[in-house]
């Protein structure tokens, strides 16, 4: 004799995991998957914010808060009782996200260009722009001055004052190394502008030197790029680096 069963209900849509958040991926894991799916990388100076969707550095930021707690944790720094730490992992994860390393997870600010109507070819100066940035190898401060100097030609885009302040912040706000940051700048306005000369120099003080290690409190680093005009021109560069105020000032 046969006994007939009733088919099996389907399962309530609402006990379904219905995202990757839902079954445990952090969305860290999520973004690195997309990066390494499009043959990108992911090193500490670069921007991955086209790989960031809507809603998810909410949800990285409170990845990055449980993380950090668990940094202090094995510190065996009392973040439960002590008053002083007890929301510092979240402020923390917030400082990386939306400040000091904001230039990661956001795309480049809107730009706007003109054209060079006037067809100006006479050297131009802007700085010192003052740069904030962290060094890659320990996480300390780079704090400096940024001069750029451009020679246009009359197919060159021109660009706003402020908006050189924008994109040197947004390329420092970044883990970075001095002479990275420098080049990453340079190929920035480079594509940007299109002139026929380019000219960058920057100097910065590295905790990472000043706050621990040897602790050498005075010494400075100092570098440049020079692209097109300015460095096959000696007597461009020269004028260029002439006209740069005293940097000890």
């Amino acid at each position: 004799m046969m006994t007939m069963t009733e088919p099996a209900s389907p399962p309530d849509p609402q006990t379904l995991p219905t995202s990757d958040e839902d079954l445990g991926v952090p969305v860290s894991v999520k973004i690195r998957e997309r990066i390494r799916s499009a043959g990108k990388r992911f090193h500490a100076n670069d921007n991955i914010a086209s790989f960031i969707e809507p809603g998810e550095l909410e949800r990285l930021l409170d990845e990055v808060e449980h993380k950090m707690r668990g940094v202090l944790e094995s510190l065996v720094i009392d973040t439960e009782s002590d008053h002083n730490t007890q929301d510092t992992a979240r402020r923390v994860a917030k400082m990386y996200l939306t400040e000091v390393f904001r230039g990661r997870y956001v795309k480049r600010p809107a730009i706007t260009e003109f054209p060079n109507v006037e067809h100006l070819n006479e050297l131009m100066i802007i700085g010192p722009i003052r740069v904030h940035s962290a060094c890659s190898h320990h996480l300390c401060p780079i704090i400096g001055r940024v001069w750029i100097g451009v020679m246009p030609n009359s197919h060159s885009n021109l660009i706003g004052l402020s908006k050189y302040v924008r994109l040197a912040d947004w390329i420092m706000s970044r883990p970075q190394i001095q002479e990275e940051a420098v080049t990453q700048v340079a190929d920035l306005l480079q594509e940007m502008i299109q002139p026929d000369g380019l000219a960058i120099v920057m100097e910065a003080d590295h905790f990472c030197m000043h706050w621990r290690g040897v602790k050498d409190t005075e010494s400075k680093m100092l570098n440049s790029v020079m692209r097109g005009s300015f460095l096959k021109d000696p007597n461009l560069r020269r004028e260029f680096l002439a006209l740069i105020p005293d940097k000890k000032a």
